[in-house]
């Protein structure tokens, strides 16, 4: 995922860095090089925090909703990546099957926001159901939310359907 800051310098100071899609998340360095390592470790550590926190990751904002606030007007702007597959917990390895058309567009999605397939997947699912738990989306191609019944991790019984009854 990558993530805008933006970098200030004032006379006879350090660099100082701040994430404005992540809230509180500040860092600094002494060279403009140690500044966007700085921010690299404060974003991985913020998004930590929120994942244990069983916070969501805030949305992102556009460069120019960014640019246009007053707070980075003298700043120049950089952008840095973390990926969130690599964070809070551990991974499990799952098997999924994706018709190669939606997983090549999953893979540019996943190089165009500087993450691994893992991590793009993660981040999106994750999203999707938090808006849907906020009421921003109906249910997975219906009006209504699936039940999590629904779906079940080991694979159902197939063959003919046996009657309780006697015929």
């Amino acid at each position: 995922m990558h993530f805008p800051i933006v970098i200030h310098k004032e006379t006879g100071s350090g660099y100082g860095v701040t994430v404005p899609d992540l809230p509180g998340c500040f860092s600094a360095g002494d060279t403009l090089e140690e500044a966007i390592e700085s921010a690299r470790e404060a974003i991985a550590g913020h998004i930590e925090g929120l994942l244990l926190d069983g916070d969501p990751i805030p949305e992102r904002a556009s460069l120019e909703m960014h640019r246009a606030n007053e707070d980075y007007r003298n700043g120049v702007w950089a952008f840095v990546s973390a990926d969130v597959a690599k964070l809070s917990g551990k991974a499990k390895r799952v098997n999924i099957t994706l018709p190669e058309r939606v997983l090549a567009i999953v893979d540019q999605a996943a190089v165009r926001e500087g993450e691994s397939r893992s991590g793009w997947l993660a981040r999106a699912a994750l999203s999707y159901v938090q808006r849907e738990a906020e009421g921003q989306l109906p249910g997975l191609l219906t009006d209504r939310p699936e039940s999590s019944r629904r779906y079940r991790a080991e694979p159902r019984r197939r063959g003919p359907r046996r009657s309780s009854g006697g015929e």
